[in-house]
């Protein structure tokens, strides 16, 4: 049984390529776990390391997932892209949730599409 998940949530708008996409996905999944609690950590190294990607319209949706995620006090990472290669600087490209319990992230993130 899987306790603990981490759920990527990525801007559909942007229409990133696959690469471009999986970098920036990578970015935002080890950018939370650097500032996530060691135990929660390693209870989800030990599961697997579960991790679901899901879409999202735009930025305005992205931010209203991370207030959601701030009230229920889940640890989240943004990923705001260089501007080097397919997006403007100072492009939100996507953000990670988690890893934490299945359940506190599902509150938020388990009606969404998966990518």
């Amino acid at each position: 049984m899987i306790d603990y998940k981490q759920v990527i949530l990525v801007r559909a708008d942007l229409k990133l390529p696959k690469g471009k996409l999986g970098a920036q996905v990578a970015h935002a999944s080890v950018a939370v776990v650097l500032k996530s609690d060691k135990k929660v950590v390693n209870a989800w190294v030990r599961e697997g390391m579960a991790k679901i990607v899901v879409k999202i319209a735009d930025v305005k949706e992205l931010r209203k997932y991370l207030d959601i995620c701030h009230s229920y006090g889940l640890k989240y990472s943004v990923i705001t892209d260089a501007g080097r290669t397919v997006v403007a600087p100072g492009t939100i490209t996507c953000a990670a949730i988690g890893p934490d319990l299945v359940e506190k992230i599902d509150k938020v993130t388990g009606t969404l599409t998966l990518l």
